[in-house]
């Protein structure tokens, strides 16, 4: 009698990025705008860590810092042509000024990068979001 043990599918490329923790002054502030305006829910909190799913295996941990400054980062979101404008119309809503290019030099204006859209936004701490609806053509 052969024991055989159910393993999860494993990815089959060198790695998949899992999660990555997003460092914030407010845990929860932070990883509410961002799914609301993603269009995500929010998760139950793991230990420290408030995350955010999005839903393609990579889970964004919010962590509580509030001891120094948060450093800016930058987060970039492949997302369907057909949500982007929901998106922007939730930007708009609350009151959240995008732009065409990573500098913010470009207000109220969207990009047409690699034959799709994009839009830049902060979020509450600084972190440099971008939305794109086309993956960034490499050499």
């Amino acid at each position: 009698m052969s024991h055989t043990q159910h393993t999860p599918d494993l990815p089959t490329t060198v790695a998949h990025l899992n999660h990555t923790a997003v460092f914030a002054s407010d845990r929860q502030l932070s990883a509410e705008f961002l799914a609301a305006v993603l269009g995500l829910e929010v998760g139950a909190p793991f230990g420290p860590f408030l995350p955010v799913d999005l839903g393609n295996g990579v889970t964004l941990d919010y962590y509580e810092k509030r001891d120094e400054p948060i450093q800016s980062q930058h987060y970039a979101f492949l997302v369907p042509e057909e949500r982007f404008d929901a998106m922007i119309g939730r930007l708009e809503a609350l009151g959240v000024t995008y732009y065409a290019d990573p500098r913010h030099t470009e207000p109220g204006r969207v990009n047409d990068l690699f034959g799709g859209r994009g839009a830049y936004f902060d979020d509450p701490d600084g972190h440099n979001m971008e939305i794109m609806t086309r993956p960034y053509v490499r050499p």
